[in-house]
């Protein structure tokens, strides 16, 4: 890496928002030091070094503790200017029918290697006095989650650690913002198994670059929170405000409960 670039570090970054984040970084001047769990990383990693950043990938599952704590030693040494805790999965479903074991691994990759990363980076950060989180919270933390209870609940988490963070560090040097990405054409809703019987995965999707280029602007810009993409998702945002908790857990079940079985399109 260069000692003249900042460095950026970047999670989940092989596809959708975390890779179009790494992208506005490399193409502001960052190095980058980027993490996902699959093999597509590698071709990241080329696609953004022609991009002018010089990149180090480490390849890991952070649901596995030893996961996060290897992307953490990466950068242990460095200073890193801009950690994006990006990384994060959905589960769609009624939480009678979803195995145990799937919406413990949403809370471990949501929640749990979000925690574990971002102690040491605020700690290092505070100990130098300067740096900047982003953190990917969802549009989904404002709204009860019916038919994605712990996926929604996970980023409830988020949004709320992440504001607290701020509060925390205001007068540190180091600043804390969220984006609240909603529903954009990522991966997100073919892993959620959410893509062909729900509404919510057959409807328009926001452009995920878009959502990258706004969070990069609220990230630099030192904001709290900014609700990213479309003019539909911010007037969402504004909604999600003002309605009372049990219309927006029935608007909820309205996008994402699965299709009857015999239903023809």
């Amino acid at each position: 890496m260069s000692d003249s670039k900042p460095l950026a570090l970047v999670t989940g970054a092989s596809s959708g928002i975390g890779l179009e984040l790494a992208r506005q970084f490399a193409r502001h001047g960052f190095d980058l030091v980027i993490n996902a769990e699959d093999d597509r990383l590698a071709t990241a990693a080329g696609e953004l070094g022609g991009l002018g950043a010089r990149v180090e990938t480490v390849r890991a599952d952070l649901r596995d503790p030893a996961g996060a704590d290897r992307v953490y030693h990466s950068v242990s040494d460095r200073m890193v200017d801009v950690a994006a805790l990006n990384a994060g999965v959905g589960l769609g479903g009624a939480f009678v029918d979803t195995d145990l074991e799937d919406d413990q691994s949403v809370i471990d990759l949501n929640v749990t290697s979000t925690v574990r990363l971002a102690k040491p980076l605020v700690r290092d950060m505070v100990a130098i006095g300067e740096g900047r989180l982003l953190f990917t919270s969802s549009i989904a933390s404002t709204l009860p989650g019916a038919f994605q209870p712990v996926y929604n609940a996970t980023k409830s988490f988020i949004q709320s650690f992440a504001q607290a963070l701020r509060e925390e560090l205001k007068d540190t040097g180091v600043s804390v913002t969220s984006f609240m990405p909603g529903p954009t054409g990522t991966d997100f809703f073919r892993r959620a198994g959410m893509a062909d019987d729900t509404p919510i995965g057959r409807m328009e999707k926001d452009d995920p670059a878009q959502v990258a280029a706004q969070a990069y602007d609220a990230v630099m810009r030192g904001r709290s929170k900014v609700v990213t993409g479309s003019a539909k998702t911010r007037a969402q945002g504004i909604a999600g405000k003002v309605l009372p908790d049990r219309l927006k857990a029935v608007a909820h079940r309205r996008m994402a409960e699965p299709d009857e079985p015999d239903r023809q399109d």
